[in-house]
């Protein structure tokens, strides 16, 4: 999937389907002259629903379409024949996909596993036929009741992406590099800041057969959770993983200063972050020669409360090391 075709925000204007009227029909065939009531009912209006696909990675199927609209239920008719309910409008959208209401942005709900349905705008239930309201005193009813008018609602998708692990990093940190090697991903990479502008999926193979999956989330910047750069849009992605893999540079002028940064951007978009498993790489340790290797550990390990690893993307080293340690915590 091309990054232009990964959208994870849409906004839609939904319409489910009116009731049908309900028939006023009296009975009429040869030799009947005056027979009782017999108007049916009315259809039910079609509802919008949205289902949760596993084989879907994006919104990009909602971008250009902004209006959904449901059918209307049919009218009853007479010898009490009901109306045919509108279709149902059937919407697929990927799992992690997050529904809010588009005015006050409160969440109504999440889709979270495949075939989830929610329906999202319910249509108008068909109005009762003139055959419901005989009675002893009134044999010959001649109303029946309207259709109940459909919902029309404004709502935003949010995906939120489902991996197992989310790589945190600022711009350049090697996120893309460190993906595009162990997964067959192939995300854009440039030796520039702001190379990853959409998150990155990636399935990592592991021992037997067993697999993982990886997501590049976009450099977080320091004001992120302020909704500097891109703000939100990428920090609500690393919600949804389970373990978080921060990537620090060996070349940065202060490893646990970055490190800090990143967790402080996290607390403050959203403190439950700071309850998820984290392991650190530290990455471009290629540039790194054994003495200096042995002197920033031996800092590493007073400064940093957190597991940590040196790897390099390029030079192909502590990758099977770290992809045991990730496998371990996930499975923990």
């Amino acid at each position: 999937m091309t990054e232009g075709n990964f959208v994870d925000y849409v906004k839609l204007h939904i319409t489910s389907g009116n009731g049908g009227k309900g028939s006023v029909h009296l009975h009429r065939e040869k030799y009947i002259t005056k027979g009782g009531p017999d108007g049916g009912d009315g259809g039910r209006g079609g509802h919008i629903i949205l289902k949760g696909n596993a084989n879907m990675w994006t919104l990009h199927h909602l971008k250009f379409k902004r209006h959904l609209r449901a059918e209307h239920g049919g009218h009853g008719s007479k010898s009490r024949s009901t109306g045919a309910d509108g279709e149902d409008v059937y919407v697929d959208v990927p799992l992690g996909t997050v529904i809010r209401d588009t005015e006050t942005q409160n969440i109504i709900h999440e889709i979270t596993e495949h075939g989830q349905e929610y329906i999202a705008a319910e249509g108008g239930m068909g109005g009762r036929g003139n055959w419901h309201f005989k009675s002893a005193t009134n044999q010959t009813p001649r109303y029946a009741q309207p259709g109940v008018e459909g919902q029309e609602q404004d709502i935003t998708l949010e995906l939120k992406i489902l991996a197992d692990v989310g790589l945190v990093g600022f711009p350049n940190a090697g996120k893309s590099t460190l993906l595009s090697v162990i997964t067959s991903a192939k995300p854009k990479i440039a030796d520039y800041e702001f190379t990853t502008l959409k998150p990155n999926l990636g399935i990592v193979e592991y021992r037997n057969y067993q697999t993982f999956v990886m997501a590049d989330i976009p450099g977080i910047i320091e004001g992120a959770a302020e909704g500097k750069g891109i703000g939100h849009r990428f920090l609500r992605h690393i919600e949804r993983n389970s373990t978080l893999l921060f990537l620090v540079p060996a070349d940065a002028p202060d490893i646990k200063e970055q490190y800090e940064i990143l967790l402080d951007e996290l607390r403050r978009y959203n403190p439950d972050l700071l309850d998820k498993e984290r392991l650190v790489a530290i990455s471009k340790s290629d540039m790194l020669d054994d003495e200096l290797k042995v002197e920033l550990k031996a800092q590493l390990d007073q400064q940093l409360n957190v597991s940590y690893l040196f790897i390099s993307s390029v030079a192909q080293q502590g990758l099977q090391e770290l992809k045991d340690k990730l496998w371990q915590m996930l499975n923990e």
